[in-house]
């Protein structure tokens, strides 16, 4: 199995978050003010913060800049000012620094493990600036919907970006701590993995490619449907089309040599029967059957 395969089959196993917190730098002589709130919480985590430890997370909790959050199960969003919301997968740390003002803000959010969905409802001012940094590749945006995700398989860490809405710009950031001079643009609908693998830091596709929402965690994609119904703001996936996914029917198609052999249309969490016709005299189908289907699903004949 190569690495794009390896890397899009890891993509899929996560799951997603919602909790808040509540950070308020106070500025003197001016109104204006930092807000981190604990939106919504519910389930395990942590707060560390140097000068106190661990500390168990509760609604409306006061954070500060540099401490690290953890969602170990349930739902965690982190409400960053008015207009900014970070949703965390469970087993999700991230390390937050906020500085500024409202009016210039730095937020800068250090991904340690795990995923964690931006949705930065208002572009950001000329002043301030808003980016995720991953151990080999940081993101940096004015305004969109965009998720991240760092995981590892066989000693290679990958580092998965999509943009559901505006635009993200992702550079590489090498092992010795430089970043790359080139600039890769991720526009909406289009997503990039990044690879490190002791020796080299590189994209994984020469350029991004089409997301693939069938490997999006479930929870991320109930956050998407949510903030397209209730926000009413267009994302690169409708939210008839996050319920499909979500709740089927769906699509299971059969390859022959690249070429599609037939379809079936498959309720949720029923089995795909195998076709009565066979494309060549030897090979199998490359599936077990066995499996309940739960997304769309192209199953390929090998001979």
């Amino acid at each position: 199995m190569n690495k794009k395969t390896i890397a899009i089959i890891a993509g899929s196993a996560v799951a997603l978050i919602a909790v808040a917190v509540t950070l308020f730098f106070v500025i003197p002589k001016d109104k204006s003010y930092r807000l981190l709130k604990l939106f919504e919480f519910s389930g395990s985590g942590t707060v560390t913060r140097a000068s106190k430890g661990a500390i168990t997370p509760y609604a409306n909790m006061v954070l500060e800049s540099g401490d690290t959050v953890s969602l170990d199960n349930g739902v965690m969003t982190i409400q960053a000012d008015d207009d900014k919301f970070i949703h965390l997968d469970q087993n999700t740390t991230i390390q937050l620094v906020a500085t500024g003002t409202s009016a210039n803000s730095k937020t800068s959010i250090k991904l340690v493990e795990g995923g964690i969905t931006s949705d930065i409802r208002n572009k950001l001012s000329a002043e301030s600036t808003y980016e995720v940094n991953t151990p080999n590749s940081a993101m940096s945006v004015r305004g969109t919907v965009f998720y991240t995700y760092v995981y590892e398989i066989d000693g290679v860490k990958y580092t998965r970006t999509c943009c559901f809405e505006g635009e993200v710009v992702s550079r590489l950031v090498y092992k010795n701590g430089t970043y790359s001079v080139e600039e890769v643009s991720i526009p909406k609908g289009k997503e990039v993995i990044v690879y490190e693998d002791g020796s080299t830091t590189d994209y994984l596709y020469d350029e991004p490619q089409d997301i693939d929402y069938n490997t999006i965690p479930e929870e991320v994609l109930l956050k998407l449907r949510n903030h397209i119904d209730t926000q009413g703001e267009d994302l690169s996936i409708t939210s008839n089309e996050i319920t499909r996914i979500l709740e089927g029917p769906y699509y299971v198609t059969f390859t022959y040599k690249g070429q599609e052999f037939g379809t079936q249309i498959v309720d949720k969490g029923q089995l795909a029967q195998i076709p009565a016709l066979s494309p060549s005299e030897t090979g199998n189908w490359d599936f077990d059957f066995k499996k309940p289907i739960d997304r769309d699903v192209t199953i390929e004949w090998k001979g």
